[in-house]
């Protein structure tokens, strides 16, 4: 689901800045970036995004910037720099060169420039960033509470426009079970004419034909689905797995009233139907 959070400290001497972005994914896909100071804070950062977003293309930024202390300058191995520059113009007098060179050849030899002391934070200053975290995250799963009320809203609507065309589907099927009991009588007796037939013979075959064509079963399952479906809904569990898989067995029940039914006007809301399951799939892949 989309998302968005952010937060940020500044005292003058330190400044921290988290920002954490959310689209929709099937699956967690984490886009972590940190500062060098917080390499070895990787794998508890990562399980504080994971434990509240569960799911998304996730991007997460955390800038840091220290003013550094006036005393944290470069440092240099002077005796080692002298010895080197010694030996470097006893050996330009041998072969009479030049010293033009000899100062930066010096400097950058081996051990001359000494590594800076590599940044560390303090306790205190991760405590600050982890809340700067928690922060953000909490600002981007509300965001997406906000956007998973709206979601649920228009997915309640799509059950409800299901459940009224299964309405009217209840109201046409007396009516369609009677037509075709007619036009199979009147095919029949158009085709035999004056010679006649076994009217109880007739009833049978009608009756069996009726039978592969009933929708009722059909029917009473596609509705406890999509009542099933509504409560799964509103369950405060995440259940999206288990949404689409409900949306399955309504897609099922629909497209064999469909198949079955053999009635322009049933299958007018048989099509409505699967249009208002498109919308409520289209819309699973964003609900955890």
């Amino acid at each position: 689901m989309t998302g968005f959070g952010q937060s940020s400290f500044d005292d003058g001497r330190t400044q921290l800045y988290v920002e954490v972005k959310s689209l929709n994914s099937k699956f967690f896909d984490l886009n972590l970036r940190l500062p060098k100071a917080f390499a070895d804070r990787e794998m508890e950062v990562r399980n504080l995004i994971s434990e509240t977003l569960e799911r998304g293309k996730i991007a997460v930024a955390i800038e840091y910037n220290s003013v550094a202390d006036a005393t944290q300058v470069q440092q240099y191995n002077e005796d080692l720099f002298v010895a080197y520059y010694t030996e470097l113009k006893k050996l330009a007098d041998r072969v009479y060169a030049p010293y033009d060179e000899l100062f930066q050849l010096a400097l950058n030899s081996p051990d001359v420039i000494k590594s800076p002391v590599k940044e560390e934070v303090s306790d205190e200053m991760w405590n600050r960033t982890k809340g700067l975290i928690v922060e953000a995250l909490k600002k981007c799963d509300a965001y997406r509470v906000d956007e998973g009320n709206v979601l649920g809203k228009m997915m309640e609507e799509c059950c409800k426009t299901i459940a009224d065309n299964l309405s009217r589907i209840r109201e046409l099927d007396p009516k369609r079970v009677a037509k075709v009991r007619e036009r199979l009588r009147n095919n029949v007796t158009s085709f035999f004419g004056d010679e006649g037939f076994d009217e109880n013979r007739l009833e049978q075959e009608i009756i069996f034909y009726v039978e592969k064509l009933d929708i009722n079963e059909e029917k009473v399952r596609l509705g406890s689905h999509l009542n099933y479906f509504l409560e799964t809904l509103k369950s405060p569990q995440s259940n999206g797995k288990k949404l689409a898989f409900i949306s399955q067995e309504i897609g099922r029940e629909i497209n064999t009233i469909g198949s079955k039914a053999n009635d322009a006007d049933i299958q007018r809301h048989v099509v409505l139907m699967k249009e208002e399951l498109e919308k409520i799939k289209e819309q699973l892949n964003n609900v955890l």
